[in-house]
Formats: structure tokens, sequence, C-alpha cells
């Protein structure tokens, strides 16, 4: 009888410190998931920041955050679900940063437009005192050059920076 009572104590103590172990497995593992998923919001903190400040961060970024949604789906997904939308950038934020974008360039033109004109009408007038039309055609001959120079460069990188986020945005609505 002894025996009997002794094999069930030792039984239920064998039973009670497998589930006690199993419980703090559990516990460390969520714990670790836990880790994880604040180890990933201050990795791309810095990335939703960079993206607010120029929209041309998305394209280092997203990429970024593409790769690691790969390597992490739970804990994205647990990003996901808290943040409301994807985690740190889904389509809505490329679409605005490339509104942005659009904006910026849409900006950027006007005052070169502006600033050229301005340059020109103070060579206009130079020329106008000085009465040497042979150097001051020159000079806004010069000027027109490097207008075209400073808007071919800018709109070239605008091209490509659009491009990329369209095909970005395009990659998430698909």
């Amino acid at each position: 009888m002894i025996l009997l009572l002794s094999a069930v104590v030792v039984a239920g103590a064998v039973a009670w410190a497998g589930w006690w172990i199993a419980r703090e497995a559990r516990t460390a593992r969520e714990e670790d998931a836990r880790a994880r998923v604040l180890r990933l919001i201050a990795l791309f903190s810095p990335g939703i920041g960079a993206v607010l400040d120029d929209p041309r961060a998305l394209l280092i970024w997203q990429p970024l955050a593409a790769t690691a949604r790969t390597l992490f789906p739970a804990e994205f997904a647990a990003l996901d679900r808290a943040w409301g939308r994807s985690f740190p950038f889904g389509a809505e934020q490329i679409e605005a940063a490339h509104a942005r974008w659009s904006a910026d360039w849409l900006a950027w033109e006007r005052t070169h437009d502006a600033e050229y004109k301005l340059k020109a009408a103070q060579i206009e007038a130079a020329l106008a005192a000085e009465g040497g039309p042979a150097l001051g055609r020159a000079r806004l001959d010069a000027v027109e050059r490097e207008k075209l120079d400073k808007y071919q460069r800018r709109y070239e990188e605008y091209a490509r920076v659009s491009k990329a986020l369209r095909t970005l945005s395009g990659r998430l609505n698909s």
C-alpha cells in the first residue's frame, strides 16, 4: 500500500514538474516573440521617420521590410494587427510618398522656372544698360543651358524615383 501511495506521489510530482517546465518554456517563447516584435519596431522606427522626411527613403526601407516580413511572418502579423495596417509601410504610405514626391517635383519645377526667369531678366536689364548685345546674348544662352541642364538632371531623378515608387505600389496591390 505504501509503495502504491509512494508511486502515486512520485507520479504526481513528475506530472507537476512536467507541467511547470512546459509552462515556463511557453512563457519564455512568448517573451522571446515579444522581444522580437519590439526589436522590429525599433529597427523600422527610423525608416518610418525617414520616409516622412523624404519619399526616396521608402526605396531603401520597404524592400528591407519585405525581407524581414518573410523572415518573421508571425511577428509581422502581430504588428499588422496592432498597427491597424501593414507594418511599417503599406500601400497607403507608398501612395502618399508617391504623391508627395510628385508635389515636391511640381514645387521645385515652379521655383526653378522662376529662378531662371529672374536670372534672364537681370542679364537683359544689364544688357540694356551696357549696350553690348553679343556678350549679353552669350550670357543669356549660358543661363538657358544651365537651366535646361539642371532641369534635366532633376527630372531624371524625379522619373526614376517615381517609377520605383509606382513599382512598389504595384507589388503591394497585387
